[in-house]
Formats: structure tokens, sequence, C-alpha cells
């Protein structure tokens, strides 16, 4: 994914890296670390979820990054005090130098990821150095906002993605045959190891090798857009200037790209299915989920394809009336925007069909977990909305002309776990 080089700004100021002591779980104070960490925030959408991270360890990180105390300002109050308190207790210990982190992750079965840990300038899109391809929901940038406010902290980094294949890669994979500073293996089998780079002259090197490179966005564009936020309500130069990120160079590692799939609370598959009667083609697939998603795969390849479930069954729904689409989707975007298929969802099947606010959590809820999804509709008597992914071509090139996707459209992956290590403004 070479994003470099596409504008004599960029040219002049890329991405700066640059190191921050880390704040980390003191591996004697805890359990293990395998059990205070946590995925991402926006991966952990379920209650049940977020109380058996709870349940794991007394001090998971869940309880920063998703503090469960009945209203949000109590919520942030909570963090933290919460936080505060394992720093005074030593749950949470400054490492002694600032340090840029190598990360691995590997699952045993072939996947292996590894980036660069740090505190990464905030930079506006227009700047063409960090590039979102996804549009945010305001009430989750706020909600954000006012947690690292509270806690003066970048609680979790951000997944970008860059394409150089350069000395930092390779200095990279040299870091990852020495001895790691922490090693642990989570529940959901994949294997993380953490290394402090401290050397002034190692730091160089991977700096000025990102100098001149463009990242893309792969997780986290609530919280890069709460640290433009942030950083906007500061003087320059402060800590809010930087943002902690994860760098992932995708010419050695390739991400995974998957769907992030809706659920409509309220609406009942039957309802579902009769509002797109003569919309769409539907046919009812009594087969078990790898089939049914075998099934989508197939019929995205021709167009527009969506899976219903919440009934006990499966519903495919593709081929939508042209002009259909023709009235519903703007005209002012590039084509391969108006044929996505989270386009059609968003501006036919919820503004137009069936008429589903997208932004209230009342009615609408995004689930990374196909099976989750599908369980839970067919629990709480909604309708599952499973999508097919992206190309990660089409995501690139949409980011590099500006266009940005609808919202929670991509799911990029393995992502950092949470809790391996924090940046902490007050250190």
């Amino acid at each position: 994914m070479n994003l470099a080089g596409h504008s004599e700004a960029t040219e002049r100021r890329g991405l700066e890296l640059n190191p921050f002591r880390g704040l980390r779980y003191d591996p004697d104070r805890v359990g293990s670390l395998a059990a205070v960490t946590s995925p991402p925030y926006d991966v952990v959408v379920r209650p049940d979820g977020v109380h058996h991270l709870q349940s794991a360890d007394p001090h998971n990180i869940v309880r920063l990054i998703l503090p469960q105390a009945g209203t949000p300002s109590a919520s942030t109050e909570q963090a933290a005090d919460t936080l505060h308190r394992w720093q005074a207790e030593g749950i949470l210990a400054t490492d002694p130098e600032p340090a840029l982190y190598v990360y691995e992750q590997h699952d045993g079965k072939g996947l292996l990821q590894r980036g660069v840990i740090g505190a990464l300038r905030v930079s506006e899109p227009s700047e063409g150095v960090v590039l979102p391809h996804e549009e945010v929901m305001p009430p989750v940038v706020a909600d954000r906002a006012a947690l690292m406010r509270a806690t003066s902290a970048n609680l979790e980094p951000l997944l970008l993605t860059y394409r150089g294949n350069g000395t930092a890669a390779a200095f990279v994979e040299t870091v990852a045959q020495r001895l790691p500073l922490l090693s642990t293996t989570t529940e959901d089998g994949f294997h993380h190891r953490l290394w402090a780079i401290t050397d002034p002259t190692e730091v160089n090197l991977v700096q000025s090798d990102l100098a001149h490179r463009q990242a893309l966005i792969a997780d986290g564009h609530h919280r890069w857009a709460t640290y433009l936020r942030l950083r906007a309500e500061h003087s320059s130069p402060s800590p809010w200037d930087y943002g902690l990120v994860l760098l992932v160079d995708t010419a050695r590692y390739p991400l995974r790209v998957r769907a992030i799939h809706r659920l409509l609370h309220g609406l009942p598959v039957a309802e579902a299915l009769e509002h797109v009667k003569g919309l769409f083609r539907v046919r009812r697939l009594d087969a078990p989920l790898p089939a049914a998603q075998d099934a989508l795969a197939d019929a995205a390849c021709a167009g527009n394809a969506f899976l219903l479930a919440g009934d006990g069954a499966f519903h495919l729904i593709d081929r939508p009336d042209p002009d259909l689409l023709a009235r519903t989707i703007p005209d002012d975007r590039p084509a391969a925007w108006r044929t996505l298929d989270a386009t059609v969802l968003h501006a036919t099947l919820l503004d137009h069909v069936w008429r589903i606010p997208e932004d209230s959590p009342a009615h609408i809820a995004y689930i990374h977990d196909t099976a989750a999804t599908v369980a839970k509709a067919e629990r709480d008597g909604g309708t599952a909305v499973l999508m097919h992914p992206v190309r990660e071509e089409v995501v690139r090139d949409l980011a590099l002309q500006g266009v940005t996707m609808p919202r929670k459209s991509t799911s990029f992956g393995p992502k950092p776990a949470s809790g391996l290590v924090l940046r902490a403004f007050d250190v």
C-alpha cells in the first residue's frame, strides 16, 4: 500500500513517530498479563463481553476503556480515578526511558504481524499524511474525547498501515530476534510480544524511514478524530499534539480485511423482508452459517448482496432495483463509492427502505463477530445484516481520492490488544 510521495506537502513532512515513556502493567502485581488485556473498546460491544473481561481480573484494562458507572460523566470520572489509583498502587508503572515499542502478534497458524508503537504527530486529512477512509459518528467521538480528557491518557493504540518495506521494517524483524520485554498469550489464541527501543540511533533509524511516508487508518477512525479534537483544544506544543498508534508495514505484513455487521434492534426479520420485497431479489437459505457466507460471497461478485438473519434461517438479498439505487444513492461520489455494499445499506436500505436512523445505538449496533451478531438477533428478535468484506485496494483507492466510506465499512486486523502499553500525559 504505497501511499508515499503523492504531494509536495507529504514530501516535506511525513509520519513523525516519537518515543514515549510507556505505562505498563507490573507483571508481579497482576495475575497474568493475558488476564488484564482486552480487544479494542469498539470490539467489546456486548455487556456480557465487558462483564467477562471484568471478571477475568480486577485490573483488566476494560475498566478504563469501557467504564461502567451508570452515566457517561460518572463513567469517565470512574476511569480517571481507577487509572490514577492503579498508578499510585504500582499496578501500572511507567517505563524509565522514552521508547518506541516493537509489537508482534501471531496466532500460531501462520498469521504474523509486527509493527512499531509510538506517539504520532496528529495531522489533518488535508495534510495527506494520515488518511482516513471511513466517516465517524460525532457521539462516539464526544464519548472518547470525554474519556481522554478525564484520564489525560491514550489508553490503547490505533492501528495504522503504510507500505514501505524499508529500513524500519527490516529493523523490526531484527528486533524480533531479541529477548522481549513481555510475552503473553490471550484467550483468543494470539501470542503477543513487546520490545522497547530506547537507543537513540535505533530510534532515529525508524523515524528517518517514516519521515516521508503516508499512513492509512486501518482501525481507530473515531479515536483519530478524537485526537484531532483534543489537539485543537490545547495550545501547541502540548502532549495532545501526538496520539498513540501502532504502525504496520503491510508490504511485510498484509492485514486481513473483514466486514463489520449490523444488528437492527426492533426490526423483526419478517418485517425487514416485507419491506425489500420487489426491490431486491430474496432467497431463503436453510443452511449453516459457513454455507450462507459462501453464498453471500458468490452473490457479492455480481453486485450488492446482504444476508439477513435472526429468525433461525438466512435470507440472501441481492440484485437491487437499479431505479431504486438511482433514486437513493448520491451521484456526486466516485463509482467505487456508489457501488459499495455499505453505501447501499445506509443510503438505500436504512435511510429509504427501513427508515432506521444509523446514528442511534437504540436502533442499530455494529458487531465484528458474525456468529455473535446472528445469535443476538435471534435472542432479541431483531435483524442481523451480515456484510461481505470490502477489498483492500478499494479502501486504499478511495482514501487516496480523499473519499471517506460509510462508517464501520471495514474491519482490519489483527487489531492490537489493549492493555500492553498505555501513554499517560502526566509522566
